[in-house]
């Protein structure tokens, strides 16, 4: 067995959070053990916590189309989310919450060490890019430490505000240039006050 699926097991038997007692399956992410790019989305949907997976709802094949239009394969990357449960009604995730499954994205991060983590909405945003709005730093990267953060709207804000679909698109089209040549991105040195924003344990 894999760490990364010994890992999933050790999330599946979480219950720091009220949420866990309402989750059909948690959903700890899926993907290549090996992945260059990591997505970080914000919490499981309604489709999510029937499967145990993420990104598998319409949010889920906007990604996959996305991902096809860089010649990628949702196998070949790795997704998931700042929180593992689904929060109900679909309400946004709460800061104990977000606290709470941080070690475990941390370790997800050590394990399958990407070289870029790509932040799907505002929730993963904060978590690289602290006091800034996605509407403003959309389709830029930073560099910390040698991993490239990159930021990125939601694929579900595409289907709620039909205009944003073009610019999500635009914004996927830069990742294999980002990958391609992550010595030109610019590494940033954090706030002091900062520094656990960007800490990859």
């Amino acid at each position: 067995m894999s760490a990364l699926t010994e890992l999933s097991q050790q999330i599946a038997l979480c219950h720091k959070c009220d949420i866990a007692r309402l989750r059909t399956k948690v959903v700890p992410g899926e993907g290549a053990e090996n992945a260059e790019i990591m997505f970080i989305g914000e919490a499981p949907g309604w489709h999510e916590d029937q499967q145990g997976r993420p990104f598998v709802g319409q949010a889920g094949q906007f990604l996959d189309q996305l991902l096809a239009s860089i010649n990628l394969k949702r196998e070949q990357v790795y997704i998931a989310n700042v929180i593992k449960c689904r929060p109900p009604d679909n309400r946004d995730p709460l800061p104990t919450e977000i606290q709470n499954c941080a070690p475990w994205l941390e370790s997800q991060i050590g394990l399958i060490k990407p070289k870029m983590i790509v932040t799907l909405g505002r929730y993963s945003m904060a978590k690289y890019f602290p006091g800034k709005t996605i509407s403003k730093i959309h389709g830029t990267a930073v560099k910390h430490e040698g991993m490239v953060y990159f930021a990125m709207y939601h694929p579900a804000a595409a289907l709620h505000q039909g205009s944003l679909r073009k610019e999500i698109e635009a914004d996927m089209q830069k990742i294999p240039r980002l990958i391609a040549e992550m010595n030109t991105v610019e590494e940033v040195k954090p706030e002091p006050q900062q520094l656990n924003m960007f800490e990859v344990k």
